[in-house]
């Protein structure tokens, strides 16, 4: 019984110590675009936006998906 127990706390500790390095680590490596990353993505969205691409509201995609399954024919 003692010895499950120190098992339970050797494994809490455990995974709260990986919670707490997973979260310090997001916090510590930081990423930015560099001016040509950022050049590409505004071509890329200008030619979306030129080929006819729109972004989809909520209402659309609730439209569009199959919450009631597939008909069989």
């Amino acid at each position: 019984m003692f010895g499950t127990i120190i098992a339970l706390a050797i494994f809490f500790a455990a995974a709260l110590a990986g919670w707490a390095i997973a979260e310090l680590k997001g916090k510590a490596c930081e990423y930015e675009q560099d001016e040509e990353e950022k050049a590409v993505d505004c071509q890329l969205a200008e030619q979306l936006h030129k080929n006819g691409f729109t972004e989809l509201t909520i209402k659309d995609v609730i439209k569009s998906i199959s919450t009631k399954g597939f008909k069989t024919t």
